[in-house]
């Protein structure tokens, strides 16, 4: 009877020993072997499973029959192709899976590494202070990859974000009091949940303005604010600006004077007020015009370039 290798292929991403209810059920069963100690045969070792480490994988499995082999994350697919070759039943059985974000992991453990004595010397030289413009720059760019339409880049460009963010965390965590990227993870985990009561308490709602309102009111109860207009960024955009300062006071039922003089500054604000009135977006229609007429520009400099050379 030919003898059956099961590939145990475990996840590295999560803690050794960490397997499923069958994994262990088959590790107890057979000889386990390996090519390398790891914390995977040590985490079985410490279980009370033997684990042997081979040089001459097939040869040892052929010869011992069923067994298990310590597999790496992607099954070890030319020692199954010789045991296979040479007469054997192979099986790949997962032991541990990635779960969703397993995949940030990688990025925490590679920005670990370069923020790190020994890493990259120009993340180590940085600041919160001297990064801050690039967490703008990064967004912007993710910006332009939504309004291009170009998902892939917004793939690429959302992964930059991130590296920003990331990168800040790991700076904070080399800074006596400062905090982690489990921290910052933790914080917003909860402020979800505080925030989302219609999913995460069964609370009753009847409609997105509804849970708006809701988000709205368990913000001013986690915030002590003294006006509407506490928290707004005053440094983003003048338009963005004014037409959050505008939701703010209208959401909150303060007194709304528009100016109503005729200079450029008077003008933009009242426009910025009847989009927001609209639920428009005047910051995105502003910048899609202004892309538009640089496009029929360029659209423009190409013909006459085009009628010069003729």
């Amino acid at each position: 009877m030919p003898a059956r290798i099961a590939l145990l292929v475990t996840s590295p991403r999560l803690p050794a020993g960490l397997l499923a209810a069958a994994a262990w059920d088959l590790v107890r069963a057979r000889p386990v072997f390996t090519a390398a100690e790891s914390g995977q045969a040590g985490a079985l070792r410490a279980a009370g499973v033997p684990v042997t480490v081979t040089g001459d994988p097939v040869h040892t499995l052929l010869s011992t029959g069923d067994s298990v082999w310590l597999a790496g994350p992607d099954g070890d697919p030319e020692l199954a192709a010789q045991l296979r070759q040479a007469g054997a039943r192979v099986e790949v059985v997962q032991g541990s899976w990635d779960p969703p974000g397993a995949r940030l992991l990688d990025v925490v453990s590679v920005m670990d590494r370069l923020a790190s004595p020994g890493g990259d010397p120009w993340k180590l030289a940085q600041t919160h202070e001297s990064l801050a413009r690039f967490l703008l720059e990064e967004a912007y760019e993710a910006l332009d990859a939504i309004a291009s339409g170009d998902r892939d880049a917004l793939r690429e460009e959302l992964g930059d974000v991130l590296l920003q963010v990331v990168l800040h965390a790991r700076l904070a965590s080399n800074q006596p009091g400062g905090w982690s990227i489990d921290e910052v993870a933790g914080d917003l985990a909860e402020k979800m949940i505080r925030r989302n009561p219609h999913v995460f308490a069964g609370a009753p709602t009847r409609d997105i303005e509804e849970i708006t309102q809701e988000w709205e009111r368990i913000k001013r109860e986690e915030k002590a604010r003294g006006s509407a207009l506490d928290g707004i960024v005053y440094t983003q955009p003048a338009l963005a600006l004014a037409t959050k300062i505008i939701s703010r006071a209208r959401r909150s039922g303060a007194e709304l004077d528009l100016p109503a003089g005729d200079g450029l500054g008077e003008r933009l604000l009242r426009t910025a007020a009847e989009a927001q009135q609209r639920d428009e977006d005047a910051e995105g229609a502003l910048r899609a015009a202004a892309l538009r007429l640089a496009d029929a520009i360029r659209a423009r400099e190409g013909a006459r370039k085009l009628s010069d050379t003729r």
